[in-house]
């Protein structure tokens, strides 16, 4: 008998106490489910050979996602440690042989308010034993397949990864539908691995959509084929994304089930617009907002939003229309007499250029996401199908269903990420729903967003400054109501064990004692930090 078997025979009982007391006993699962049960003393050894079997589902896997989902989560059990058990000497009944899942619908188109539920079970018995995960859509698999990963630790004696506390139940689905983070390429550029990056984190904590502020006064880095000149305003020549970057972006975010939200910020934030098309501008020394009187205008929005229809397949496209300062359109002479011609101020320009911009947006396909001012200002103008995207405050997403609105809530004073002094606990606490008690406006609430804005975001920091902030927002769009914690402090450890597992997969995710992007104090342990 090998000695790594008989150090397993004798080390075994002590090994799974030692797991149960430090790990299972606090459930370490992030974002908890919506319902999970666990046995008591009994552990499983996962397979050298731990595999995949697809019997009985009803998707065929054409494309790979589930074989490359598969795939990653053998990488993120392992955690980079090399598996160097004798499974030899291993009782069968112990081994954990591989993972059978069974997807219900064929497709694999990833829609916006698709099913992403997902049954997870993990028996402690079999010949052979199987864990078996159950889903309505292969995107509903893929969380099911962050769960179980978070179900498995390397054993450092044995040189195996186990599954403890084993028989497994999970009943899983998400809260709201909308899960958001935003990225801001335009205050920095973020290299496109930095980028994937951040989608794959954004997949651990089970959030679905990565919105994505392209442009904005100081750079204007995306190819647009029908205007060229547009991505003169990046910030240098290989401060680019081409067109086939984009598509890329979306492509390797919608095989993790993550959507990409295409932002242009209009009319407003657009001074690198003119970089390239100088006529976009009010006047020379003038240069935003984009000039409301030029038809050019409206063709370039048209440009932009017809090349976008063939990469951004997402129900949405984001139109901004925030902060919108209307001077230039006032102390330009040829503006302000186009402003009398049509009998209009500069308020009543404003609302024409969104509602315009908005027309455009619907004759693509897309329904329209805009920021709250154009709710605040002129909300029963706006199209039945935009959502109103609030950030200056709370109370706002009340208003907004109320009216019959759709609303996604990122509060600048609670899930703004480059507020380095807002805390997990404040993140944790911000309630979507707060004063919104009747059912049918509830459902107009989508979900929620955590916004990096990066002004003083780049790759360098980019990851320490989302995590583990933007997670304890994810549990609070995921996890039912009822299941979340009325005192943060209840989750402060399996926050703490949730960011360190960040750190484990190669995610620069911060200390959680401390604001966002706080270094840690001194020598210990993640767990402590």
């Amino acid at each position: 008998m090998g000695k790594k078997v008989c150090v397993f025979l004798v080390l075994v009982s002590i090994l799974v106490l030692a797991i149960d007391a430090i790990t299972v006993d606090r459930l370490n699962i992030w974002p908890m489910p919506k319902l999970v049960s666990h046995g008591e003393h009994r552990t499983l050894y996962v397979s050298k050979d731990f595999g995949l079997k697809t019997e009985g589902s009803k998707y065929n896997d054409a494309s790979g996602i589930l074989k490359d989902g598969f795939s990653r989560l053998l990488d993120v059990i392992r955690v980079a440690h090399v598996v160097d058990a004798n499974f030899s000497g291993i009782d069968t009944s112990v081994l954990l042989q591989g993972l059978h899942v069974v997807v219900l619908t064929a497709d694999d188109e990833l829609r916006y308010g698709i099913d992403e539920s997902y049954k997870l079970s993990v028996p402690d018995s079999g010949k052979p034993v199987y864990a078996h995960l159950e889903a309505q859509t292969i995107y509903g698999a893929l969380h099911g397949l962050q769960t179980f990963s978070q179900l498995c630790y390397f054993n450092f004696t044995l040189e195996v990864i186990q599954v403890p506390r084993v028989p497994w139940t999970v009943i899983d689905k998400p809260r709201f539908s909308y899960r958001g983070l935003l990225i801001d390429t335009s205050r920095h550029y973020l290299p496109l691995p930095v980028i994937k990056k951040v989608i794959d984190s954004m997949t651990y904590a089970k959030l679905n959509v990565l919105h994505w502020h392209i442009v904005d006064t100081q750079s204007f880095p995306l190819e647009i084929p029908s205007y060229p000149k547009l991505w003169d305003g990046a910030y240098s020549i290989s401060e680019r994304y081409t067109f086939v970057d984009a598509a890329e972006i979306v492509s390797y975010a919608q095989r993790r089930g993550i959507n990409v939200l295409a932002e242009i910020d209009v009319p407003g934030h657009a001074r690198s617009w003119g970089i390239g098309y100088p006529s976009l501008w009010p006047s020379k020394n003038c240069q935003q907002p984009l000039d409301v009187s030029n038809e050019f205008t409206f063709k370039v929005i048209d440009g932009i939003l017809s090349d976008f229809s063939k990469v951004f397949k997402f129900r949405f496209v984001h139109l901004g229309g925030d902060e919108v300062d209307t001077s230039c359109w006032i102390s330009t002479p040829r503006l302000r007499k186009w402003l009398t011609k049509h009998s209009m101020n500069e308020s009543q320009a404003y609302q024409y250029f969104v509602l315009r911009a908005q027309n455009i947006a619907l004759s693509h396909g897309y329904e329209i996401i805009n920021w709250e001012e154009t709710f605040n200002n002129f909300g029963n103008k706006l199209s039945r199908k935009t959502v109103v995207h609030n950030w200056l405050g709370g109370g706002v997403a009340q208003k907004v269903v109320a009216s019959g609105l759709r609303c996604i809530v990122s509060n600048q004073d609670k899930w703004y990420l480059d507020h380095l002094d807002d805390t997990w606990q404040q993140f944790y606490m911000n309630e979507p729903l707060t004063n919104i008690t009747n059912p049918k406006q509830q459902e107009l609430v989508i979900g929620g967003e955590v916004c990096m804005w990066g002004e003083h975001i780049d790759g360098s920091d980019i990851e320490q400054t989302i995590w583990p902030r933007a997670a304890a927002a994810a549990e609070r769009l995921w996890t039912p109501y009822d299941k979340l914690a009325k005192d943060p402090r209840k989750v402060t450890g399996r926050l703490a064990h949730f960011r360190c597992l960040l750190n484990q997969r190669g995610v620069a995710a911060a200390p959680v004692a401390g604001p966002g992007r706080v270094a840690p104090e001194e020598p210990g342990s993640c767990y402590s930090q």
